[in-house]
């Protein structure tokens, strides 16, 4: 059976039956985790016992994350549900996803959160995506309620199967408008970015292939909020398609979190979400931090002379990009202990590529067919032993490839008797799906084309140049153009710092200046004042020695009274 080519998000490709005009076959799974909820989770539990899809196709776990009182399960639930307690050894939504997933026998796994109402096409209409591909992450459509009073279950369930659930509850205005906008401009997702796609995925009710969820090793357990983000990132480097459908409704009862105290959760995660999803490129802003996932993985052969692995690893560490991890293949465990002639060992070079990296934590050294070690990077890039990037070059390729959505990019370095020395930068997205998709007689290269896409450009363009014949350089003579421009250069930085000897006196008297007009407008305001004081004294002298004339004239002339 063939498997449906989606090239890169476009689902368009594939028309999902009508709701209640098909056949479904596969077996679903749906994992509800809960913390102290029983009465959203008696509600939601009542609507998936009156879902659309097939009741023996369907099996519910709810996992308990350590509830006070434990969770019980009502009377009106689906035939095959089981509560089971989270496993122990840690707690959050993450570790009770993960209890469930581990437990869950369905093809499919649907998780939905505890304080979700589904309307009845709920998982039918989730489940008819996974009929048609299976590498599709499918996502519900949440209507949100602030409703303080809640219906009884019986109500929950007689709503669905009336087909009355818009009129369970009151519509909140407040809705993911950020997630919608971005399904609205990108035409469902249909064209939206691979990073961009991914963000999208809100997991408060969204489905999964069984087996891509444990491909990729489940969720991040140790994350205790984000692990939806976290979690849509490493779906989509393992070559997921999202798919929101609007006809998979569910209710919210209560807003989450991200609405009643959105500026505090982002900074709780976003420190998280920095370390993990590397396309969050504005939560990477410091240059000299090292995370946990890098941007781009590197990888040179290490079976080559030692100044050629050198050269080439130094330039990639180097780089603008500074969220960088270079992985060197080649056989370190074959390196013997035993006793040996330094100089003259077989094994020299990969002794000295071994002693020049081994310390290095932006190095790693692994077998040749080993899977690359801890979490997956959205880029991968290959370079051939001996070819330096450029220092903005890997910045330019990842750009390049971003700004194309392109599955490869090839680089053509040089032409040789045997073909062309060729660098390549691959997105870990596009190898993926192409793994998926690619048949036995086909080239994987063909597939990552339709899938994606794949482009050829010239190396000396992009900044590639072979190493330099003396590497690592040495301390030589310098010829006399060198010291004249050794000479220039330590002019220029004297006159620098003269300058900024100067800028700083010129401060300085600015300084002074000020200070000087500042006293001087203090003391004309003094002047000012004893002005005033000294007309005030005088004027009262004045009338003093007036009433002293009038009180002679007065008594000269009327010397009786």
């Amino acid at each position: 059976m063939s498997v449906a080519r989606i090239r890169r998000n476009d689902y368009g490709v594939l028309t999902p039956p009508a709701l209640g005009a098909w056949t479904p076959e596969l077996t679903v799974t749906v994992v509800i985790p809960a913390h102290d909820r029983q009465e959203t989770l008696d509600l939601t539990l009542a609507a998936l016992a009156a879902q659309s899809y097939p009741a023996d196709l369907l099996d519910v776990i709810v996992v308990d994350d350590g509830s006070a009182p434990p969770l019980r399960l009502p009377d009106l639930c689906p035939a095959a549900t089981r509560l089971l307690p989270s496993a122990p050894g840690g707690w959050g939504r993450a570790w009770a996803l993960q209890t469930g997933i581990d437990a869950a026998s369905g093809e499919v796994v649907l998780v939905l959160d505890a304080d979700m109402v589904p309307h009845r096409g709920h998982v039918e209409a989730q489940l008819r995506w996974h009929h048609l591909a299976p590498y599709l992450v499918v996502l519900g459509w949440i209507d949100f309620t602030a409703d303080a009073v809640l219906p009884a279950p019986a109500e929950v369930r007689e709503a669905l199967e009336a087909g009355n659930e818009e009129k369970l509850f009151h519509l909140s205005p407040l809705r993911h408008d950020w997630a919608e906008k971005i399904i609205e401009e990108h035409d469902g997702l249909r064209t939206a970015p691979n990073a961009l796609a991914a963000r999208v995925h809100v997991g408060a009710t969204a489905s999964y292939p069984a087996a891509l969820l444990r491909r990729i090793g489940g969720l991040d357990t140790s994350l205790v909020l984000a692990e939806d983000t976290e979690l849509g990132y490493r779906l989509a480097q393992a070559g997921a398609v999202f798919v929101p459908d609007p006809d998979a409704r569910a209710w919210h009862l209560g807003l989450p979190t991200a609405m009643r105290d959105w500026a505090a959760l982002k900074r709780y995660n976003d420190p998280f979400v920095a370390d993990r999803v590397p396309n969050r490129r504005y939560l990477r802003v410091n240059q000299g931090r090292r995370w946990l996932v890098p941007y781009v993985d590197c990888v040179v052969e290490g079976e080559h002379a030692y100044e050629d692995v050198r050269a080439t690893v130094d330039g990639l560490l180097a780089a603008s990009l500074p969220d960088v991890r270079v992985t060197v293949t080649g056989p370190w465990r074959d390196l013997g202990s035993g006793r040996r002639h330094p100089l003259r060992d077989p094994d020299l070079d990969l002794r000295l590529i071994h002693a020049t990296f081994e310390h290095d934590p932006r190095v790693r050294l692994t077998p040749p067919s080993a899977p690359p070690p801890g979490a997956v990077a959205p880029y991968r890039l290959r370079v051939p032993p001996g070819w330096m990037p450029g220092h903005d070059t890997l910045q330019r390729l990842t750009e390049h490839l971003d700004e194309h959505d392109l599955g490869a990019l090839c680089v053509a370095l040089a032409e040789e008797g045997d073909g062309v020395v060729v660098a390549r930068l691959e997105r870990t997205a596009a190898l993926a799906r192409a793994a998926l998709l690619t048949r036995p007689d086909e080239h994987l290269d063909d597939v990552i084309h339709e899938v994606f896409g794949v482009e050829w450009v010239d190396g000396e363009s992009w900044g590639f140049v072979r190493r330099p014949k003396v590497y690592p350089p040495r301390r030589r003579p310098l010829t006399e153009l060198e010291q004249q421009a050794l000479q220039h250069e330590k002019e220029i930085t004297r006159l620098r710092r003269r300058a900024a000897a100067l800028q700083a006196e010129m401060s300085q008297l600015r300084r002074e200046a000020g200070k000087a007009e500042r006293d001087a407008v203090r003391w004309r305001d003094k002047a000012e004042a004893w002005r005033q004081e000294a007309v005030r004294l005088t004027r009262a002298k004045e009338r003093t020695v007036l009433k002293r004339a009038v009180r002679r004239v007065r008594d000269l002339t009327f010397p009786d009274q």
